[in-house]
């Protein structure tokens, strides 16, 4: 059963970042800015990665995975680990994925991808017009 539906990858705007930060145009400072919020979500809710850092080259990214969904509550903008993405997949009507990789060394971060996971919800019933009740007054009259 195919969970992710509604895939954005990210990679092409990665590519074109990378090179404004090689060419010079784009310093590092400004790529390396993952705040201590994310480092942590890294550290704990993370999956190791097989890319290594593009800035240092130091160790391989960590990828996180945030979700977000009006029927999540409090939930919603947290991290989650991918056994606890089954999960509410399973249990869950619609909410969005934003798969983020950093590195834990330089503070290097990008968004790679987004998805939608959980249940489709389920389609309002149309509402239909209900006959016009006499009490009610016409501009002609």
């Amino acid at each position: 059963m195919r969970l992710q539906r509604q895939v954005v990858d990210y990679a092409l705007q990665r590519r074109s970042l990378l090179a404004e930060v090689f060419s010079g145009r784009t310093g590092v400072t400004q790529v390396c800015d993952a705040g201590p919020y994310l480092l942590r979500a890294a550290k704990f809710h993370g999956r190791p990665s097989e890319v290594t850092c593009p800035i240092c080259r130091k160790e391989q990214l960590t990828l996180v995975s945030w979700v977000f969904g009006d029927k999540l509550g409090a939930i919603s903008g947290s991290a989650r680990t991918s056994e606890e993405l089954v999960r509410l997949a399973t249990t869950q009507e619609e909410f969005s994925v934003h798969v983020v990789e950093v590195c834990r060394t330089c503070s290097w971060n990008h968004l790679v991808q987004s998805y939608v996971l959980g249940s489709i919800p389920a389609p309002k019933p149309a509402r239909t017009r209900s006959p016009r009740s006499p009490s009610r007054r016409t501009a002609s009259e």
